[in-house]
């Protein structure tokens, strides 16, 4: 809520590369050895970029089992970590200028006799399942963006979506060059060979001939192929993973039943292939973008496009109950209209609560902490011309004076912003949750980002010893 941010953070980028703490290792091998014993398989351990920030992934599974796991997994973090004196923060963004925290969903689909449909084999460009699955994927999740962009949409997750190696509110596939100009080519045979992926350059003679991986190219993406599954990187930490995987399963099963329709129909199935991947890419190409996602050229190039720039929680919550959503989730027997309108309104709602209990909470400690810490700066301050002045009335009191004016400022800022934060608290809505959320958004959230500035720029006037609350310095580096 707030706190400045630190000399410090990640501008380096030194936590990234660096080894991982002894006592965060011992905890994280409990962690591993805990998740072992209820079944649950773990392979990564490595520093993330933030300070203190650290992943773990879990190995892939059947989807059902993978989100329990999931579940166990955040479960097992708090309580371990208790045992290590630490905490473990769940929140998207808890820190103003440094990386959120999230989850990487990776997702493909398997028949029954375990071959993965997302693996192209050795020669992809030849392999018509595997470039018709591609196009399945391309065309729900542009059809379905939306959706994709509700199951991630939190209080929390607003904070963090769009930098900081965090993709941006806009969906969109990343394949890399040489898959999507293959793509091109068994469509309608465009695009370029110089795309083709290339030989790594190792420069010594006697090492094997390896290829360049063209995917994982672009930590920009949302939605990224990865050799042989996709990456949905929207998903913020505290979240289960279950209303994404239900979004994909469903969004790529409604354009599998599509494609088996015509195929079923159709006297020269590789002909028929070779038709759907070209119109997946006249009328779905849309959706594909390597490039930096972060731009503001992406940010006009998407407008241009037709593509959805959800920027808020409940931007996105109002295309739930559109027809087409609920004309998907009802022939597939996975959500009736009726339920999908009850998530919306739990959508609303809980997003309406978190952002009131903040402003509540932020309200509090501003009044309760804070200003007091202000007042006690005025007051040492005074204290300190006064005894200037009985020294000798010669001395300059120009310092405290200065500081004091910015102090007192600083001060009335405080009271004023907390009065009005109390009174839009006060004045909340009773209409329905959606009227409730976007007040919350358009009339707190502001409140509170104006409320936050003062605090912070107090921080940085107010002695050390009188500040009421560990600053991210401490957070994040102890000191």
């Amino acid at each position: 809520l707030m706190g400045h941010e630190s000399s410090k953070n990640q501008q380096l980028e030194d936590h990234y590369f660096g080894a991982i703490p002894t006592r965060v290792m011992e905890f994280m091998k409990d962690l591993e050895v805990e998740a072992l014993k209820l079944g649950i398989p773990v392979k990564t351990r490595h520093n993330e970029v933030a300070p203190n920030q650290f992943e773990l992934a879990p190995i892939f599974e059947e989807c059902n089992l993978a989100n329990d796991h999931n579940l166990l997994i955040m479960a097992l973090m708090r309580k371990i970590s208790r045992k290590h004196g630490f905490r473990v923060l769940l929140h998207e963004k808890p820190f103003k200028g440094v990386n959120g925290s999230g989850k990487h969903n990776n997702w493909s689909l398997v028949t029954d006799t375990g071959r993965n449909l997302l693996d192209g084999g050795s020669d992809p460009a030849n392999n018509l399942t595997y470039l018709l699955m591609l196009a399945a994927v391309m065309t729900a999740v542009d059809e379905y963006q939306a959706l994709l962009r509700i199951t991630v949409a939190t209080a929390g997750n607003d904070h963090r979506l769009g930098a900081s190696e965090a993709p941006p509110a806009i969906l969109s596939i990343f394949l890399g060059e040489a898959l999507q100009n293959t793509l091109m080519q068994a469509a309608c045979g465009e695009g370029s060979t110089a795309a083709a992926r290339r030989e790594l350059e190792m420069r010594v003679p006697v090492m094997p001939h390896l290829r360049q991986d063209d995917s994982d190219r672009n930590r920009t993406s949302p939605f990224a192929f990865t050799g042989n599954k996709f990456e949905f990187r929207m998903l913020g930490s505290s979240q289960s993973i279950s209303d994404p995987n239900t979004v994909l399963n469903t969004a790529v099963a409604e354009v599998l039943g599509r494609y088996a329709d015509r195929l079923e129909q159709s006297a020269d199935r590789e002909d028929t292939v070779r038709t759907l991947l070209q119109e997946t890419l006249e009328q779905h190409g849309r959706i594909l973008f390597n490039g930096d996602g972060y731009s503001e050229e992406w940010q006009q190039e998407a407008e241009r496009r037709g593509l959805l720039n959800l920027r808020t929680a409940p931007e996105a919550f109002a295309h739930l109950t559109e027809e087409k959503n609920v004309a998907l989730f009802a022939k597939h027997g996975i959500f009736t209209a009726a339920e999908l309108t009850s998530r919306q309104e739990i959508h609303y709602e809980t997003y309406a609560k978190c952002i009131r209990i903040e402003a509540a909470t932020m309200a509090e400690m501003v009044r309760r902490q804070i200003l007091p810490a202000g007042q006690a700066a005025l007051r040492e301050l005074g204290q300190t011309s006064r005894a200037k002045q009985e020294i000798s009335p010669l001395l300059s009191c120009k310092a405290e004076e200065l500081l004091g004016t910015q102090i007192a400022n600083y001060n009335d800022m405080l009271l004023a912003g907390c009065t009005l934060l109390k009174n839009l608290l006060r004045d909340f809505p009773s209409g329905t949750e959606e009227q409730k959320a976007l007040y919350a958004r358009d009339r707190l959230l502001p409140a509170m980002n104006e409320l936050r500035q003062a605090a912070d720029a107090l921080e940085q006037m107010c002695p050390a010893h009188l500040w009421p609350m560990p600053t991210y310095g401490e957070l994040l580096y102890g000191v």
